[in-house]
């Protein structure tokens, strides 16, 4: 529960107090990272604490156009290694889709360098790989 800052009282003694009160309540306590050193990376880049946050969490921050291409490669791995060639199909059409959306409505950034998958030349390829596999088994 946050309380509100008593009128007449100077805010900086107040701040004070909440954090005096915060202490003797143990709520500093056992902080992650208390104690240690900033990153080293840290007195460089103003920015550390957002991309060390980034890391943690699994987050990129590429530009639009970059994630849709490597959206694109992997939505391509998947196709091949789809169970049938309808899932081969509804895979490349949702990733054309994409493809498409930005390149009518290109972001700011660099250029997509990106066109839609031929479905048919994907199917034939999946086949194909499925063949030499059905082959070796």
């Amino acid at each position: 529960m946050t309380e509100r800052k008593p009128p007449g009282v100077p805010f900086e003694s107040w701040v004070d107090k909440q954090i005096r009160d915060a202490q003797a309540r143990g709520e500093f306590d056992r902080l992650p990272g208390a104690g240690k050193p900033l990153p080293s990376e840290s007195a460089y880049d103003e920015l550390w604490w957002v991309k060390s946050k980034m890391a943690r969490e699994g987050l990129s921050a590429l530009p639009p156009t970059l994630a849709l291409r490597k959206e694109a490669e992997d939505a391509l791995a998947a196709a091949y290694a789809a169970p049938s060639e309808r899932v081969v199909r509804t895979i490349v059409a949702a990733i054309n889709t994409k493809i498409l959306d930005m390149m009518v409505k290109p972001p700011p950034g660099p250029p997509l360098g990106l066109k839609r998958y031929d479905v048919e030349e994907v199917v034939r390829e999946w086949h194909r790989r499925r063949g030499h596999r059905a082959a070796a088994e």
